[in-house]
């Protein structure tokens, strides 16, 4: 039997390309491209700080025990 070209390795090929188009189907069904890595956890900003105000971050340093109440009314005072 004569094989041209890639002929004896297309079977590899093909399994390349069914790869990666399941693999689109995949990501656009978990919500597109941009999100294909977050393991369906939401990644807002909100939870990293970045829109936190100050108030917020001193309350939640004080609720996790970080600081203690003289220091927490402190840092308060001085925020306003």
């Amino acid at each position: 039997m004569m094989y041209y070209g890639f002929a004896p390795f297309g079977w590899v090929f093909m399994f390349i390309f069914w790869c990666l188009v399941i693999g689109v189907i995949i990501a656009l069904a978990r919500g597109g491209f941009g999100k294909i890595f977050m393991c369906g956890h939401d990644h807002n900003d909100d939870k990293h700080g970045i829109n936190k105000s100050p108030l917020d971050i001193l309350k939640e340093r004080y609720a996790r025990g970080e600081i203690d109440k003289k220091e927490f009314e402190e840092r308060k005072k001085n925020l306003s």
